[in-house]
Parts: structure tokens; C-alpha cells; sequence
């Protein structure tokens, strides 16, 4: 199976992220259930040092809320002017905060691949979002732009 890192975070959240069950499965035998999916170790590994490293995430501490973002070049390389536009557009209707703006471009950059799709960056935003405390109507919104079209988030 030709995967990266990122089909194994959709698994995972298609799977036990985005259940209704709180329960938590045992890592190790997630990781045998990965394996039995077709996901290779190497991927696997990556995916769960991806989420640990966004659980461990300090918040960035801002002096201000009326900031503005400059993305640096190699965000630039990574996130196209449409992605760079959708993570403002995210920030503009209140889905991110600056806060959670930081985490998203942070796990983006943290990806091995090259360039970001829209799509990839929408589930990777939800993902941050569920990782944050007191988000449901942000991620209810995300969802919704992942499932639905952008135009009844507008409505």
C-alpha cells in the first residue's frame, strides 16, 4: 500500500477519533489493527509522534489578539496561496483562533510531504481542533466544511 502519514491520521480519525465511544484503545494493539489495514510500521510511528507532538503543544503566548500572520518560505513552499487563503478564511469566520492557527501551520510543517492540499489541510485543522478543549462549535463548522460544501457554512 502506497500511504504517507497523513492516510494514516484520516484512519485514525474515520476510526476512533470521530466515534461516539470515549473509550481509547489500547495503542499497541491499534498499532497491530494499522498493520493489519495495510499501514507499514515506519508510517504508523510517524503518525503517533504527529499526535503526540501536537498533544504536548504549549500554546503560543500572543500580546494581543489583533495579530496578523506572515508565512515564512517555507510555509510558503509547503501551504499554496490557496491553503494560505483558507487558513485566513478559517480565522476570519472564528473556526481558528490565532492560537490554533499556530498548531495547524505547526502540524502541517511537521509533514514530510511536499506541498498541502486543501482537502489535507481541512482534515488536519479539524484534527488540531479536536485536540483543543471547548472547540464543539468550531469543529461542528469544520466538519461541516469537510462534509458539505463551503457555501452552507455561509448561509
Amino acid at each position: 500500500m502506497n500511504e504517507d502519514i497523513f492516510d494514516v491520521l484520516i484512519y485514525l480519525f474515520e476510526n476512533y477519533i470521530d466515534s461516539e465511544i470515549d473509550i481509547i484503545p489500547d495503542t499497541d494493539l491499534l498499532k497491530t489493527e494499522l498493520k493489519a489495514a495495510g499501514f507499514n510500521n515506519k508510517n504508523i510511528l510517524k503518525a503517533f509522534e504527529w499526535l503526540d507532538t501536537l498533544a504536548l503543544q504549549a500554546e503560543p503566548d500572543f500580546k494581543s489578539t489583533a495579530n496578523f500572520r506572515i508565512f515564512g518560505t517555507k510555509e510558503i513552499q509547503k501551504l499554496n496561496t490557496e491553503c494560505r487563503g483558507f487558513i485566513l478564511f478559517l480565522e476570519h469566520l472564528n473556526i481558528l483562533t490565532p492560537v490554533s492557527r499556530e498548531l495547524v501551520i505547526d502540524r502541517v510543517m511537521a509533514l514530510e510531504n511536499q506541498a498541502i492540499s486543501i482537502e489535507e489541510l481541512k482534515w488536519i485543522a479539524l484534527i488540531v481542533l479536536l485536540s483543543q478543549p471547548e472547540q464543539e462549535l468550531a469543529i461542528a463548522h469544520m466538519e461541516n466544511l469537510i462534509y458539505h460544501e463551503t457555501s452552507t457554512l455561509l448561509n
